[in-house]
């Protein structure tokens, strides 16, 4: 017979789950469309590739600076408002991008859209400990995750559809993308504000007693999480746990943006075709391994989450050799396998923090490291650029990437699979 706790469990994920993987589509592409729109911006702008890759990397420099104080803001207002807001001026400012002539409105509306966007992520992050029990939260963040890929599974194609109205009503086809997906994130976020419910207790789709039950089990997880470590936000950043797994979140997301931001510009050398639908199809490959993936290895990582991350991020790195090969074939098959892990990992490493974390240390501590490691977005563009710039390969971008996994990898391998007092 299935018990209260998980028939409200259930109506939680089919309630929430599906809204939240629309909201992390829309972020993530808009997040990264800049790389689909790269070649025809910079033939009509004049950006140069430095410029580019600067410019990419500017949106994690604001996200970065503000993540922790957006999801403050959050634990003390609530997800419903606060992700409404995030997602309605993101959107804006992400149309705002048709207007993205010269260098310096480039840079800024990067930096602009990365303040915009601070804290969705962690907040989403932070919202899933208020409902879902840690039995069934890295799942549960596995189903998020498959946000980035969808992202490029249907927006790689959309914004290669959108590129080609290039022309249309004096607009250039990087325009109409910008403005299109823009528009679109902001009309969700109205959506939002009407949509979520900020903690189980509140919920009417719920019974009275599956609201109670899941409130109390999710209460006493907070009490039991506040039992290790760091309490208090300002004891984070000498937090040695805190601090080992944003360096690891960080590595992570070198490798991953150092991919995602060059990924259709690669495809299109490896076609030998511009940016448009087929470049968008086949782009689209490499994140449907990643869908994949994010459903299968959150669930072979229970009871072993550190050696399966250790192992998915070494395959990772032997992806990104493999994308350096001459044959097509066997580059989109490096790419595949890269894709598919880093996406997979992922949810697997969060459930480290949210399992620690309690109170307004976890909005803070969860913003910090994912603070930490979105510096890697910022990183990561004009890192590749830099060592291809240099060296005059473009395969030798990719080898670093390579050394950079590996470093996760190891790092990953020292983690505690159990929560102890002495860590975080």
């Amino acid at each position: 017979m299935i018990s209260v706790l998980d028939l409200a469990i259930t109506k939680a994920k089919r309630r929430l789950v599906p809204f939240l993987l629309l909201l992390y589509v829309l972020a993530f592409l808009d997040r990264v469309n800049v790389g689909f729109a790269k070649v025809a911006m910079m033939a009509d702008t004049g950006l140069s590739a430095a410029a580019y890759a600067f410019g990419a990397g500017l949106f994690f420099a604001g996200y970065a600076l503000l993540e922790v104080p957006s999801n403050l803001i959050l634990h003390r207002v609530g997800a419903r408002r606060w992700l409404a807001r995030i997602m309605v001026s993101w959107g804006i400012i992400s149309a705002g991008m048709m207007f993205a002539w010269s260098e310096p409105v480039f840079y800024l509306m990067r930096i602009l859209l990365g303040a915009a966007e601070a804290g969705f992520f962690p907040g989403v992050i932070l919202y899933l400990t208020y409902w879902f029990p840690a039995s069934e939260r890295g799942r549960v963040m596995g189903l998020f995750y498959f946000g980035a890929p969808l992202a490029f599974i249907f927006g790689g194609p959309a914004s290669g559809l959108l590129l080609e109205l290039n022309g249309e009503f004096g607009l250039c086809g990087w325009q109409w993308m910008f403005l299109v997906e823009g528009l679109l994130a902001s009309l969700v976020g109205v959506w939002t504000y009407f949509y979520l419910t900020d903690r189980p207790s509140g919920a009417e789709w719920l019974t009275p007693e599956e609201r109670q039950t899941l409130q109390n089990t999710m209460d006493a997880e907070e009490s039991a999480r506040a039992s290790f470590g760091s309490h208090r936000l300002s004891d984070l950043l000498k937090d040695r746990g805190v601090l080992h797994l944003g360096l690891i979140y960080f590595l992570i997301q070198v490798s991953v943006y150092g991919v995602v931001f060059a990924l259709p510009s690669q495809v299109e050398k490896l076609l030998g075709k511009a940016a448009g639908l087929e470049v968008g199809l086949v782009t689209a490959i490499p994140w449907i391994c990643a869908l994949i993936a994010a459903y299968l290895i959150p669930k072979l990582a229970l009871g072993r989450r550190c050696q399966v991350g250790f192992l998915v991020l070494v395959a990772c790195a032997l992806g990104l050799s493999l994308a350096t090969h001459d044959w097509p074939v066997v580059a989109l098959i490096g790419l595949c396998v890269a894709a598919a892990g880093f996406i997979s990992v992922q949810p697997v490493f969060w459930t480290f923090p949210t399992e620690r974390l309690a109170g307004a240390a976890a909005a803070g501590g969860i913003a910090l490291i994912n603070s930490i490691g979105n510096l890697g977005g910022f990183v990561a563009p004009s890192l590749r650029e830099w060592v291809e710039r240099v060296t005059g390969s473009t395969d030798l971008g990719l080898i670093v990437l390579m050394g950079v996994t590996f470093l996760a990898a190891l790092a990953m391998a020292r983690l505690p699979d159990k929560p102890k007092a002495s860590v975080l």
